[in-house]
């Protein structure tokens, strides 16, 4: 049986502006790495989420905007048309929402769980999630988009997200120390 503790990482952990790495070829592991990423999703109450949302460096996504579960590998996008502006927030970044433009309609390519190639023509609102995600495997956040009259109102909850993110790994590391002492 295969054991993965997934958290959802803050903004300001370094796990999220790693790029993903493709995969090969999709194993069990894969496919349940894409299960535990869909609960999490789904826990809470999200529309997608990336790999690199939860410290694994394999590209691997999951969206679900209500028409149903996508669980892809290696998404890629081969072809984008209009535009569309929409706030967006995300999972890796509670309370903070940033408009963001991005293609009306997107063509993406990507591997199923059984690692079969599949492709999807997604508009709106799922054309704008797929965009996201993938933008997340890129080592790209919501954030990075933000103008500068946005930044402004954002920066003070992002520098509390990093600052969070920063006492958690002391706490770690001091908790590690502890347990080198016994």
């Amino acid at each position: 049986m295969i054991k993965t503790e997934l958290k959802i990482r803050l903004y300001g952990d370094p796990a999220l502006r790693k790029k993903a790495k493709p995969v090969d070829k999709v194993t069990e592991y894969h496919r349940h790495v894409l299960s535990q990423m869909s609960r999490l999703m789904y826990a809470d109450n999200g529309v997608g989420l990336a790999s690199s949302q939860v410290a694994v460096e394999d590209a691997l996504i999951v969206a679900d905007i209500g028409t149903g579960l996508y669980k892809m590998v290696n998404p890629r996008i081969a072809k984008r048309s209009g535009s569309q502006v929409n706030q967006e927030g995300c999972l890796s970044i509670p309370g903070v929402c940033v408009k963001v433009r991005r293609a009306q309609e997107v063509c993406v390519h990507f591997l199923d769980e059984t690692g079969k190639p599949q492709t999807i023509q997604a508009q709106g609102l799922l054309a704008c999630v797929l965009q996201h995600e993938i933008d997340h495997l890129k080592g790209r956040v919501i954030a990075d988009y933000a103008g500068f009259i946005e930044k402004i109102k954002i920066k003070k909850k992002l520098e509390s997200l990093k600052k969070k993110v920063k006492n958690e790994y002391l706490d770690r590391q001091e908790e590690k120390s502890c347990k080198l002492q016994l």
